[in-house]
């Protein structure tokens, strides 16, 4: 079969992994331990996506969202993530995800993680749940690299990996990695399992959607 695309470059939560749970963990203990009120889970499902600092801020009360609490709150946040026993983690793949990338690496496509997750617990993350052999390149929120949309971390990847965005997808399930997609010239693909609706993946400008994560084969091409 003729593969038009040879790389990719994934999300994270709501695209690889279900860490909804875990997000609301974190950040209602930040709430709680300076006072605030908590949310329900749900809540936090549009909320996500922008890092941690900008999630903290939409967890706040409107007359409390300072840019000092929103601060205050990441931290707290990202300090709980980072010391979440393994065993005590919500998160979990979605249902597939393991296979596909077993498959990918065997048709030797390039494959990436790009999230705007702090960079230290992305990383813990990809090696408690997935081969250590199993990205190409990953890369979180970190000082001196700016978040998405900013295409500049997808490009340094894609320079590192050796491919271009013409040849490369990029699989999110939120408006933030359509506009990533679009703005670093990748094609677009939105999946309906994770944290936003079809509709905002359409309005978003994602090329295609998918539902299932075998489905990306018609895009990469299979054995």
């Amino acid at each position: 079969m003729n593969v038009k695309y040879r790389s990719i470059i994934f999300d994270c939560d709501g695209t690889l992994i279900d860490t909804l749970g875990d997000i609301a963990l974190a950040m209602n203990h930040a709430l709680e331990t300076h006072g605030f009120p908590t949310l329900r889970t749900e809540e936090y499902r549009d909320k996500v996506g922008w890092g941690i600092v900008r999630l903290a801020t939409l967890a706040l009360p409107e007359e409390a969202r300072t840019e000092e609490n929103a601060q205050k709150l990441g931290d707290c946040a990202a300090r709980f993530m980072e010391e979440q026993p393994e065993e005590e983690s919500l998160s979990k793949p979605y249902p597939g995800i393991k296979e596909l990338l077993t498959e990918l690496k065997a048709r030797k496509i390039k494959i990436a993680v790009l999230s705007n997750k702090v960079d230290s617990v992305l990383h813990r993350m990809m090696h408690d749940f997935f081969s250590p052999l199993a990205f190409d390149a990953i890369c979180g929120l970190r000082p001196g690299v700016a978040p998405k949309p900013d295409p500049a971390a997808a490009w340094e990847m894609l320079a590192e990996m050796g491919k271009n965005p013409h040849e490369t997808v990029f699989v999110g399930d939120s408006e933030i990695d359509m506009e990533t997609a679009r703005n670093s010239g990748c094609f677009p693909l939105g999946v309906t399992w994770g944290f936003r609706s079809r509709a905002t993946l359409v309005e978003a400008g994602a090329a295609r959607i998918i539902d299932k994560p075998e489905e990306l084969w018609e895009l990469v091409g299979r054995r």
